[in-house]
């Protein structure tokens, strides 16, 4: 049944197309003859390369789930998508005619080479579904982070690569569907030749041992091919989000069981969501333009279907010892305060006075100084206030929730957050500061709030949360692809906003990002008998006369809030939130009060050593201190997910 009502929908929306599609108009004859132009060398080559590109993700996505036993296992996942973007963007950058000859194969080098790493970072714990999407999605922002950060200097302008890897599907010929068809059709071939190993993948590693299968072979054939049909598809039209997720959970909906039904079934459900995804973005556009590229569009399906499959993954506990530096403290941690602190200050005055120019680097002194702090000191304050909020903000998050890999990033409030400001641009026209960051701040609270109900219904462990978290945050984030793809004044706003670069502030910003730090963290050193008990346990904390409930929506509002407006100052990526409470934890500050001073210590430096870096290191060009915050938290997230024991501590 629910096999028919996705063909009956995927034929009708696809006759509307063709019926009601703009008819051109003047002479007869040659509005005869520009209709089928358009028709055969437009929306026809539309449709086929929607189904061709669909039936091709749906194939890889089948084919990962089986070889690495993962229901959650695809291209957006695994970071293929964003490793190919990352590959295409540097050949486009620094070798145009190697590109030119080859997308294909320099897509499928960017995608391999991203899923090995997800792989390599995953194997210590037996490749585990939450190790593996965490560490999937984690290489996908930094592959992501990366490639505009070479468009950026490359002096380009970024909403190109945005469009472009939204996965937009408009054709002017049949070059695509005649490149990528012969692929998929050898895809299938090989898939369909590989069905006794694919059968026998589905037991355990012993079992398929004992029946004459070399595992390691047969499973990197069939990565290698799921590669390349998804690299493929990404270098043909651009990144389709979550379609290879989506493809074999609808089959299986339709009433596939066994292997052959799935690699044949996947494939045809993939193409007709798509098809009907992009048959829809048409209908549904303004002046039948389109809606959204239809890659965004797909990638709304992402963050629900994750959610649907979270009570359906198991798996050995992806955080299971303690956090690094656990068992070292500070002796004088007064002291270590007192230092870390001048360390800031000396941090501050260093970026203030030294720089780039033209004619090398320089010192600035007295009346050039002078002359220079106007420009340089409110985005140093902007800096070290938003990064002392994020340090803040994601101690808030760690204890509330007991996880040391949470933060604002990595649980979506930040993606609730632009979620919220586009919300508020479709409200407001032009909101004003003040109405953008309420915006902003709603957001963030209910993403937060959504995240925590739905983990809850899953256990409350920490991968429940991380992956209800990377659920909310796929799904935010594609909203925000589709607003930011029509190329309006809200889109303008929004890469405004995306791009995080503090080269635009001034005393209005720097006032801003001061006040909210002071009002925003002074009631926390109140609370920090709540910081302290809520990490042992509800039970314990209701115990000892704490309202459980309350409290955490008070804490939660309040990271909340300074998430929104840290994000509003300098973007939605940065990772502050989860390094600077470890690397406090690491260093060896335990009491809370301690913790959560040395995490704004080391948020405001983090960021304010970042914002030094962000201008100096494509001098003149500035890459956005949000994104080369991120090029340096991502790392260390993946060090420590590849840790082999990694446990909450309180």
């Amino acid at each position: 049944m629910p096999a028919c009502a996705l063909a009956v929908a995927c034929v009708t929306s696809f006759v509307l197309l063709l019926l009601l599609r703009p008819q051109v108009a003047g002479d007869p004859a040659q509005a005869k003859a520009l209709d089928a132009i358009l028709l055969w060398n437009s929306l026809a080559p539309r449709a086929a390369i929607a189904l061709v590109s669909g039936a091709a993700l749906g194939l890889a996505g089948a084919l990962l789930q089986r070889i690495l036993r993962n229901p959650i296992a695809d291209a957006s996942t695994l970071g293929i998508a964003s490793g190919a973007q990352l590959a295409l963007t540097l050949g486009l950058s620094f070798s145009p005619v190697l590109t030119g000859v080859s997308r294909e194969f320099v897509a499928f080098a960017g995608g391999l080479g991203a899923v090995a790493l997800v792989l390599a970072l995953s194997w210590r714990r037996g490749l585990d579904p939450v190790t593996v999407t965490i560490c999937g999605m984690i290489v996908s922002m930094v592959a992501a982070s990366l490639s505009i950060t070479l468009v950026l200097a490359r002096g380009e302008y970024a909403m190109s690569i945005h469009i472009w890897g939204a996965g937009a599907l408009n054709q002017q010929d049949w070059g695509g569907v005649t490149s990528l068809a012969p692929q998929l059709a050898a895809g299938i071939f090989v898939a369909l030749l590989l069905l006794r190993p694919l059968n026998v993948l589905a037991l355990d590693d012993a079992s398929a041992k004992s029946l004459g299968v070399s595992l390691h072979t047969v499973r990197f054939a069939i990565l290698m091919l799921a590669v390349w049909l998804s690299a493929s598809v990404t270098a043909t039209v651009g990144i389709i989000g979550f379609l290879g997720l989506a493809s074999p959970t609808v089959a299986r909906l339709c009433g596939a069981r066994t292997t052959r039904r799935i690699m044949t079934t996947a494939p045809l459900t993939g193409a007709a969501i798509l098809l009907l995804t992009d048959c829809l973005t048409q209908l549904l556009g303004p002046g039948f333009s389109d809606l959204a590229p239809t890659g965004a569009a797909t990638a709304l399906i992402g963050g629900p279907l994750l959610l649907f499959l979270l009570p359906r993954i198991h798996g050995p506990s992806a955080i299971t010892a303690k956090s690094p530096g656990a068992l070292r403290r500070v002796s004088r941690p007064a002291l270590a305060l007192l230092l870390f602190g001048a360390l800031v200050l000396t941090m501050l005055a260093a970026v203030l006075a030294v720089g780039p120019t033209d004619g090398g680097w320089k010192i600035a002194v007295g009346s050039l100084l002078s002359d220079l702090l106007p420009f340089r000191l409110p985005r140093v304050a902007v800096a070290a206030a938003a990064g002392a909020m994020l340090g803040a903000a994601g101690f808030i998050i760690q204890r509330v929730t007991g996880n040391p890999l949470a933060s604002p990033e990595v649980l979506g409030v930040s993606s609730g957050a632009g979620a919220g400001l586009t919300v508020t641009l479709f409200i407001f026209a032009f909101p004003s500061p003040p109405i953008m960051v309420a915006g902003m701040a709603l957001g963030a609270l209910a993403s937060f709030l959504a995240m925590v109900v739905i983990a809850r219904r899953a256990g409350m462990s920490p991968e429940a949360l991380l992956l209800a978290g990377i659920a909310i945050s796929a799904f935010c984030l594609a909203i925000i692809g589709m607003v930011l793809a029509q190329g309006d004044m809200r889109s303008y706003i929004l890469l405004t906003w995306l791009s995080g670069s503090t080269n635009r502030a001034g005393a209005l910003e720097a006032w801003t990002a001061i006040i909210s730090l002071s009002i925003l963290t002074a009631p926390l050193f109140l609370m920090t008998r709540w910081l302290t008990i809520l990490p042992l346990g509800a039970g314990l904390a209701r115990s000892v006369g704490i309202s459980v409930t309350p409290t955490r929506l008070l804490l939660a509002a309040l990271a909340s809030l300074m998430t929104a407006i840290s994000s509003f100052l300098i973007g939605p990526l940065s990772l502050t939130g989860l390094i600077a409470p470890h690397l406090s934890r690491l260093i060896g500050f335990h009491r809370t009060r301690d913790h959560l001073l040395a995490a704004m210590l080391l948020g405001a430096g983090l960021l304010v050593l970042a914002d030094w870096l962000s201008r100096i290191i494509i001098y003149p060009y500035q890459v956005p201190v949000g994104l080369f915050a991120a090029l340096i938290g991502g790392p260390y997230l993946l060090w420590f997910l590849s840790r082999k024991e990694t446990r909450a501590s309180p």
